[in-house]
């Protein structure tokens, strides 16, 4: 029983490690996409992925510091989980210890942007059609940001859900505001377009 709790894990951490890859590599090429917000650093200025300061822009050369950190995160944990395969000292403690980096993966890039094909939001790339729906909330004194700066106090905390989860981030402006909600209504018209389109198809087949 021991023995195929320990494959089992075994198997689950390679595939964690594998996904967290992929979506590394995913964002990397998405990063390549034309930009559609923000653009410019008056842009960038008021699109907040946390509330204590600005996003940076999305460029290799502004995250280059939270890349490395994923790069050298997953091989740090590509050596540990073989290591502890080659001395035979893995079970379901090191298990946890292997996967627990990978909750706070998410936090290591200040990111958040629109690009042609989605959203790129801290570690990840949101395709538009992974998008269900999108809110904007007022930053009021009931809200978990308010007090850690005036211009966040006045702002709007922008949730997109996802099929599975959601993502977000602060809106300082009301402009912002505006152009994001215009692209992302523009994209799910899009979408809903293509797939009337593709009904239509199937129905004259």
């Amino acid at each position: 029983m021991v023995i195929e709790l320990n494959v089992f894990a075994v198997v689950l951490c390679l595939f964690v490690i594998s996904c967290q890859a992929y979506k590394l590599i995913q964002l990397l090429l998405k990063m390549k996409q034309e930009k559609l917000a923000p653009i410019t650093a008056q842009e960038l200025a008021v699109l907040r992925k946390y509330p204590q300061k600005p996003v940076d822009a999305p460029v290799y050369s502004k995250q280059r510091t939270g890349l490395i950190i994923e790069c050298s995160m997953l091989l740090f944990l590509m050596v540990v989980l073989f290591m502890g395969l080659f001395f035979d000292k893995f079970d379901w403690p090191f298990f946890f210890f292997i996967l627990l980096p990978f909750s706070y993966s998410n936090d290591v890039l200040n990111l958040f942007a629109v690009v042609e094909g989605g959203l790129l939001s801290g570690n990840r790339f949101i395709a538009w059609d992974q998008i269900k729906s999108f809110q904007f909330v007022p930053i009021d004194l009931n809200h978990r940001y308010y007090g850690f700066d005036k211009e966040v106090n006045e702002g709007y905390e922008l949730i997109i859900k996802r099929k599975v989860c959601s993502t977000s981030c602060i809106v300082t402006s009301a402009e912002m505001k505006e152009k994001l909600t215009a692209l992302l209504h523009e994209h799910a018209s899009r979408l809903k377009e293509q797939e009337k389109a593709h009904i239509h198809a199937k129905e004259s087949h």
